[in-house]
């Protein structure tokens, strides 16, 4: 049996998913060429509109 209501564990994901790309946009600042690799791959495999966003942050080209 599934705990809590469809519409709040979808805003729950969509609120773990701002606050994480918060933290790799921060860490993306200061990141080397590697490291931006892996938060390239982290961002995809977070969220479905990974590539938009990864357009927006300059490494849609990356991994």
């Amino acid at each position: 049996m599934a705990t809590g209501i469809e519409r709040n564990r979808e805003l729950r994901r969509r609120r773990k998913r701002r606050t994480k790309m918060a933290l790799y946009k921060r860490k993306l600042a200061h990141a080397n060429n590697t490291e931006k690799d892996v938060l390239a791959r982290k961002i995809r495999k977070m969220t479905p509109g990974a590539e938009t966003i990864l357009a927006n942050l300059k490494l849609a080209t990356r991994g």
